[in-house]
């Protein structure tokens, strides 16, 4: 089992919690801090109450606070428990993508695949098919992983990273590359001396 970087494994539930906006969550109920709001674009809607279940359907674009989301289908839902699930898929060859800014570390997150999953229960994200995370600083990439699907299990920060016929790495193989931490420290440095010029 690896250790996340410190920033793509945050993103990584970070963007799956942000799937699910349309319902309450128990860490939300339990967090004083108010959630940025959540527009969801997309070219249908079906809402059903009894199932606790939305899905969104045709160019979907879902944008929290400084995360964007696009996907042809986004489906969000809730069991009995109050714990909170979320697909979001493609029916073309385009990716799920999915960007996150982080301004003050003048950093920006890019995850892209076939499919990402969130499973509130065990506290799981899943990026599948042709899955890749990658880490800019100041425009710059730093991190990057591939691999056929990627999990983050946030009680343990912990990821694992598989091949298989369908990943992004030559192969099939699992792939990621890591600049030492220094280097990114020093261009995030650079961006923070250039804005506050």
């Amino acid at each position: 089992m690896n250790r996340a970087s410190p920033v793509i494994a945050p993103l990584l539930l970070t963007v799956f919690i942000a799937l699910l906006t349309s319902l309450p969550t128990a860490i939300a109920q339990e967090n004083d801090q108010e959630d940025p709001d959540t527009i969801v674009l997309s070219d249908t809607l079906d809402y059903d109450d009894n199932d606790r279940e939305s899905i969104f359907i045709g160019s979907v674009v879902m944008t929290r606070g400084d995360m964007t989301l696009h996907s042809d289908k986004l489906v969000m839902s809730e069991d009995d428990d109050g714990f909170q699930f979320g697909t979001a898929t493609m029916d073309s060859d385009e990716l799920v993508y999915i960007r996150q800014e982080n301004t003050e570390k003048f950093e920006v997150i890019e995850a892209r695949g076939t499919r990402g999953e969130y499973d509130g229960k065990k506290e799981e994200v899943t990026v599948i098919g042709k899955a890749v995370v990658t880490r800019f600083v100041c425009g710059k990439p730093f991190d990057t992983i591939k691999g056929e699907r990627v999990v983050y299990r946030q009680k343990t920060n912990t990821y694992h990273a598989y091949s298989g016929p369908d990943s992004a790495a030559p192969k099939g193989r699992v792939r990621s590359l890591a600049q030492p931490r220094a280097k990114s420290d020093a261009a995030a440095a650079e961006c923070r001396d250039k804005s506050s010029q």
